[in-house]
């Protein structure tokens, strides 16, 4: 692992600990099986989705917070946007992130049917059940830092409290391991979305070529997220143009006082790219029948 990650692993673990020093798994768990399921992520069938970030702070970006009056306004706007889930950081010593933040989130979204969705280094299911707990209906897991067994036991927390997971890969090796995993799992009544962060973890820069040049080793069968540097409508239109379904945007949008309308406009442009596409291979496939 990088730099970034084993130091997010060894503060994740810590963090782990404590709450179950307040809170035992087994009471977690009781008081998150007897909560209603959470609204369930919806793709539109038009072809392309946005899940919307809200961060406070990123290694990468500094300070994001400077457009935001709140959680709650920021989160608000996304969802009168049409994002089909909202991405909260609960990380704090990189990300200016707490659990209270994607409670806040949740509360907001639960009106709109929109999923919030836990972004931090989970390492555990318990944390899973903490993201539940705090009104979450997905969670992110990152490939990279979790051996298959793990990744496994994560995918079944999320799966029976009816969470979905966005599964993230960085390069050619993570998407192999998630294949591996997924093959498993075929069976399962569970929502997953495979995304590729195209950011080197090491420079922390955005290699947005990367999202193209493994494409075509994502799972099949799943929804396809483009990780990182999507922030305008001529990106939505490349990554709908090499084959993705998904974008997670989050810089862009934080430093957007307009986040509502500048939102609309990502997914206008990658909705009606990706059904101009669609057509086109109609048309192909007609011909030559």
């Amino acid at each position: 692992m990088t730099g970034l990650l084993t130091e997010m692993t060894q503060t994740s673990l810590a963090r782990l600990e404590q709450a179950r020093a307040k809170e035992s798994e087994q009471a977690l768990w009781a008081r998150v099986s007897d909560l209603p399921p959470p609204p369930r992520l919806k793709l539109c069938a038009e072809g392309f989705d946005v899940i919307a970030e809200c961060k406070l702070h990123s290694p990468s970006a500094g300070d994001l917070s400077a457009h935001t009056t709140g959680v709650e306004a920021r989160v608000q706007a996304y969802a009168q946007g049409g994002a089909c889930a909202v991405s909260v950081l609960t990380e704090p010593s990189r990300f200016g992130g707490k659990l209270e933040h994607l409670a806040q989130a949740a509360a907001i979204l639960a009106p709109h049917k929109v999923p919030a969705m836990r972004k931090d280094f989970l390492v555990d299911p318990y944390q899973v059940m903490e993201a539940r707990a705090a009104g979450a209906g997905g969670a992110l897991v990152i490939v990279r830092m979790l051996d298959r067994s793990r990744i496994t036991e994560l995918l079944d927390c999320a799966a029976m409290l009816k969470m979905f997971v966005l599964l993230e890969a960085f390069d050619a090796m993570d998407l192999q391991t998630a294949h591996d995993v997924l093959a498993l799992r075929k069976a399962h009544d569970e929502r997953i979305l495979v995304g590729l962060n195209c950011r080197d973890l090491e420079k922390l820069t955005v290699e947005f070529g990367r999202l193209e040049e493994l494409v075509d080793q994502l799972p099949p069968g799943y929804a396809h997220v483009a990780e990182s540097g999507v922030g305008s409508v001529d990106d939505v239109r490349t990554v709908v143009d090499i084959g993705y379904q998904v974008a997670l945007v989050g810089t862009t949008l934080m430093h957007s006082d307009k986040p509502r309308e500048l939102l609309g406009s990502l997914l206008a442009a990658g909705r009606e790219r990706a059904m101009a596409t669609r057509t086109r291979r109609m048309r192909i496939t007609g011909e030559d029948e």
